[in-house]
This record gives structure tokens, sequence and C-alpha cells, in this order.
């Protein structure tokens, strides 16, 4: 993997944790963080280029669904369970 790939790889990364850490629901927060590392572990070998921009692709739609979501749920916030 190119140098300039893999520093966008990594800013996705921390884009997508950063943003899952927003959701104001515990359970939805510890879902989020759980599914962006285990997909990330999960292709943290993958070699092929054109892979590796599909799986991109499909990183910026995740964060995108995750911004829609982690906002959708600070409109309609619960009350907060007793591990928060």
């Amino acid at each position: 993997m190119a140098a300039s790939t893999r520093s966008q790889v990594i800013s996705l990364y921390r884009m997508m944790l950063r943003e899952s850490k927003k959701f104001p629901s515990y359970n939805y927060r510890t879902y989020a963080l759980q599914r962006v590392r285990d997909a990330f572990r999960a292709h943290r070998r993958e070699e092929d280029p054109k892979a590796v921009q599909r799986l991109m692709e499909d990183g910026q739609q995740m964060l995108a669904l995750i911004q829609r979501q982690v906002s959708i749920g600070r409109m309609y916030e619960a009350q907060k369970t007793v591990v928060e």
C-alpha cells in the first residue's frame, strides 16, 4: 500500500472513531466503535489497490452514515442509562 493511501486509511479510521464516540447512547456508541475496529482489523492485510479503493469508498459512506445517525440521536435523545 502506498504511503499516501496508508495515511488516507488511517485518517478515515480516526474520523470514524471520533464520530462514533459522539453517539449520545452508550449502546450505540460501543457498538459503532466495535464495528469500526473490527472492520479495519478484518481488512488490515489487503494489498490490492482496487480492493483498497473500494473499501475506502465504503468507509466514506459509513462515515457519512455515522454522522447522520449521531445528529438524529442528538435530536431524539433518551434518558441516560445506569452505565452512562
